[in-house]
């Protein structure tokens, strides 16, 4: 005989299970996968790495002189869209593209009406890109190491169309550095082991490649060229949905680092623009992604109802424990497969802090939906 609780213990068994699947199937198994081969340098490509940048100018000052220095066996070049900058971002990379031939400028001074400005800038950099291979990232993120673009490229030497990098944050002191890492680390272990498991759904601008010819078959961001947000998201939706495959390169030396933003309501509005796009996700994506968010959300929903609960507490503390520890050697192991340590003590912490905050931001867009770029 089964034990009579009530129907709320036996949800809450049920958003357990849930979360202990994705875990099984996807987290873990991504985390434990053996290290990523070596580059082979004799199969390295010619590729172009393309910046855009709006009033960036000191981000480029560090970010420029970091991809000069990448150790890259063959030629690359640095494609830079001076997106409308009213700084002196013009003159310096000016007078950077005249002492280095691997620097091209390319400068936008308006964007048509209606269209995304950072997506109409992309797509003047992707023109006039020499090679077929692409790698992109931000005017505020650098490099973790002098490999960076060479792992990435690694990635087409399998078959691929897509590569998928993941891009962290810097440690700072704080509790709202550790959510935003946190916050990082949950999104990359989603899309980064979706996409090991053959179900690639995203990508992150920071730490991006694909070619020329994935951009012509999804016409490059005509389906979303309106929408403030999706340049990697829905692009990488788009190009799944042609049949395009993706691989993943997740090692440390494969990542970017960014600076985190230094406010709640920063942070905020940041996280609003990333998850605008998710409204335009295929079906079977937003089931995927929104099975595994909406377990954690009613697990605490239903956690809440049951301390008012005497008889149920037995049965929640248990529930509690197990996915304490489910919650914390999931991420453990992965913050340390990425090379992005968190306080392990702090994990359950974040971890429900992190998705009320989720839950915050879903009832904001749902609100209200206007959204801005810079």
């Amino acid at each position: 005989m089964l034990p009579h609780f009530s129907l709320a213990v036996w949800l809450l068994l049920a958003t357990v299970l849930v979360q202990l699947f994705y875990v099984v199937y996807y987290f873990l198994p991504f985390a434990n996968r053996p290290p990523e081969p070596a580059p082979d340098t004799r199969l390295a490509q010619p590729v172009s790495v393309v910046v855009c940048a709006h009033n960036e100018l000191e981000n480029l000052r560090h970010l420029l002189p970091l991809l000069l220095k990448q150790e890259y066996p063959t030629d690359f070049e640095i494609v830079v869209v001076d997106d409308r900058s009213t700084d002196d971002t013009f003159l310096y990379l000016q007078q950077l593209a005249q002492y280095y031939a691997q620097v091209r400028l390319v400068t936008v001074s308006n964007t048509p009406p209606g269209l995304a400005p950072k997506k109409y800038a992309l797509t003047l950099g992707i023109k006039v890109a020499r090679y077929s291979h692409m790698v992109f990232t931000d005017a505020d993120c650098i490099p973790a190491t002098n490999q960076w673009l060479l792992c990435m490229q690694a990635g087409f030497q399998r078959p691929t169309d897509l590569v998928l990098g993941y891009s962290a944050y810097t440690a700072e002191p704080g509790f709202l550095n550790k959510l935003i890492r946190f916050e990082t680390l949950v999104t990359g272990a989603q899309y980064l082991s979706f996409a090991w498991r053959g179900k690639p759904y995203m990508g992150v601008g920071r730490n991006l490649a694909y070619t020329k010819e994935v951009f012509r078959a999804t016409r490059g961001f005509a389906s979303h060229i309106r929408s403030l947000s999706g340049d990697d998201d829905l692009f990488v939706q788009d190009a799944v949905a042609q049949g395009k495959r993706a691989a993943v390169v997740a090692d440390p030396i494969a990542h970017t680092l960014s600076e985190p933003a230094h406010s709640w309501f920063q942070w905020w509005r940041q996280k609003r623009r990333h998850m605008s796009a998710g409204r335009r996700y295929r079906i079977a994506d937003r089931l995927r992604i929104g099975t595994f968010i909406g377990s954690n959300m009613l697990f605490y929903g239903i956690s809440l109802t049951l301390l008012f609960s005497r008889p149920d507490w037995v049965p929640l503390a248990g529930l509690w424990m197990l996915r304490i520890i489910t919650v914390s050697t999931t991420y453990q192991r992965l913050s340390r497969r990425l090379d992005d340590p968190l306080p392990g003590a702090l994990l359950p912490v974040l971890d429900l802090v992190y998705f009320f905050y989720y839950l915050a931001l879903g009832i904001s867009l749902f609100l209200y939906r206007t959204l801005r770029w810079k």
